[in-house]
């Protein structure tokens, strides 16, 4: 049958009060308003000191009385949006970059030591086919292989500074000590594709002789063919330049767990709830925290879009680096520049930067740590 209160109090919640009279169970049932509760509890003719009460929420309480109402907040933490079809396929893209990008370095870099080697000496022993890529005057040997080194900083020097805007959460100070990283890499390739072409210049000799032919450009300037040590140059910046666009494109792994952070974040700082967390934007200040949420929404998509340019560009640097060994070079001249590359990338990503407190720091070092973090899931909040 139904219930009513005697007292005309608003039906939102149900007081169940059992009572031990006499050996035998005595319930009174009351419906009250929550911020009526203690005040109809005092009403209520129970005399024994031993009632055991129980409180039951009625679920058809009225959105205005609920914000009124100051309760706890209750279930679980927010959920990411919905994809949509255009951000799934984006992802998908993402996902084959990666898998090309973030191969094994180690694998990556004993194959081009062993491609150099064999590679290389069959095509001195043994001189593959001529193709359009024999050609110097080929469109991507003009304008991409001898300006390599232009495009690895066009994509890599504004990657660097969006990802650390971001995981640096705006501070000028330490954006600039991380593109320390590129001119390290810039310094070492001027010096290493000069030292190559002194040495060419001052080991070699002109194929006539006489005083007038003793260096390379009045050589050359007579149409004639200048004989010397030719260290590969292309080989070298090809190699360096696609370790390191690898080395710096590091900062976006475990970037789309960043959204999570934030979204977690916010909704803990929002509600003021005081549990034991294991975000790493908890020890974020109010200013960097806005900060990185503002750069996040605003550079990820710039950030995804170049990542994508990087992995199209490592794709034609190697290409070009296996027509490079077909065509150019003897196999000690490219085998030797490929060490030095390999050897300067070991020195500086695998070394240097990664002494600690020392600058520069690897890619994706900042104000909290993203790369290494698990996915958060939501949990209950009582």
């Amino acid at each position: 049958m139904d219930l009513q209160d005697p007292r005309g109090l608003k039906m939102e919640q149900m007081v169940a009060m059992e009572t031990p009279e006499g050996g035998k169970n005595v319930f009174f049932i009351v419906v009250v308003d929550p911020s009526q509760l203690k005040a109809a509890l005092h009403q209520l003719p129970l005399q024994s000191n031993n009632a055991k009460i129980t409180l039951y929420e009625d679920d058809d309480t009225s959105e205005e009385e609920e914000e009124n109402t100051k309760w706890e907040p209750k279930g679980t933490k927010p959920l990411p949006e919905p994809s949509s079809v255009p951000k799934v396929i984006l992802m998908m893209i993402l996902h084959v970059c990666r898998k090309i990008m973030f191969m094994d370095t180690r694998l990556k870099v004993g194959i081009y030591l062993a491609s150099l080697f064999v590679v290389s000496l069959l095509a001195d022993v043994f001189p593959f086919p001529k193709t359009y890529f024999a050609r110097k005057d080929n469109i991507f040997n003009v304008y991409f292989v001898k300006i390599a080194w232009g495009w690895t900083l066009i994509l890599s020097v504004p990657f660097v500074v969006l990802t650390s805007s971001t995981y640096c959460c705006g501070k000028r100070e330490k954006i600039l000590k991380h593109l320390i990283r590129l001119a390290v890499a810039t310094a070492s390739w001027f010096f290493w594709v000069h030292l190559f072409a002194y040495i060419e210049s001052t080991v070699g000799r002109c194929n006539v002789k006489g005083d007038k032919y003793q260096n390379k450009s009045a050589c050359l300037e007579r149409g004639l063919f200048w004989q010397g040590f030719d260290i590969s140059g292309h080989t070298f910046i090809l190699i360096y330049s696609s370790l390191v666009l690898i080395e710096e494109a590091r900062a976006i792994i475990g970037w789309e767990g960043i959204g999570d952070m934030l979204r977690n974040e916010e909704y803990t700082r929002t509600f003021n709830i005081k549990e034991t967390s294991s975000n790493p934007l908890r020890n974020l200040n109010s200013r960097d925290f806005e900060v990185l949420k503002f750069n996040y929404e605003r550079y990820t998509p710039y950030v995804r879009g170049i990542f994508i340019g990087i992995t199209c560009f490592i794709i034609l640097w190697d290409s070009m680096l296996v027509s490079t060994m077909l065509y150019f070079h003897s196999m000690v001249e490219k085998f030797l520049s490929g060490c030095i590359a390999i050897l300067m990338w070991y020195a500086t990503y695998n070394f240097w930067y990664a002494l600690p407190n020392c600058l520069p720091q690897l890619p994706g070092e900042g104000d909290f740590k993203y790369k290494d973090s698990k996915p958060f899931q939501g949990t209950a909040i009582g």
